[in-house]
């Protein structure tokens, strides 16, 4: 089975893993000194946390990084992600019915403890007739300029 690796420095670990065995609904695979994985069956990821300091880590996402997502199958699925994400008390932002990256959706947003966002999304119509690039309704990421990042919110 082939699976997407993520690799992500990060600044506190321990509120990353927290952060992330929430986002995904398990704990780690593997723990050590600074670091932590993650393998996640559904959607097949890998996650592996690198603990960094501030300096090289810097805030928000970092280099290349625009935003992080999960594609699931249906909407109850966004559904459920946003309760167990804002029942554990995590900022979300909501975006249904959303044109983005020419496809409708509906998603929603949270950002883990450095900034990085993640979407948990469902394409509800791959080719809507009212199609749009990749924009937003709302700010996008500092330092982006207007309207080459994906539907990607500031402040969640």
């Amino acid at each position: 089975m082939s699976r997407v690796q993520i690799a992500l420095d990060v600044t506190d670990l321990e509120s990353s893993v927290t952060f992330y065995s929430t986002l995904f609904g398990i704990e780690p695979h593997k723990r050590r000194p600074g670091y932590a994985n993650f393998v996640v069956e559904n959607p097949p990821v890998k996650l592996v946390l690198i603990e960094t300091d501030e300096a090289t880590r810097g805030t928000g996402p970092k280099g290349a990084l625009n935003h992080l997502g999960i594609e699931v199958e249906d909407g109850s699925e966004v559904g459920a992600a946003r309760e167990r994400l804002s029942g554990a008390g995590l900022a979300t932002f909501d975006e249904d019915d959303t044109t983005c990256c020419y496809a409708l959706q509906d998603k929603v947003w949270v950002s883990d403890p450095a900034g990085a966002p993640w979407e948990v999304y469902v394409v509800k119509d791959d080719n809507p007739a009212d199609g749009r690039p990749a924009t937003s309704s709302h700010p996008l990421l500092e330092g982006t300029p207007s309207g080459s990042a994906c539907c990607t919110p500031t402040g969640v």
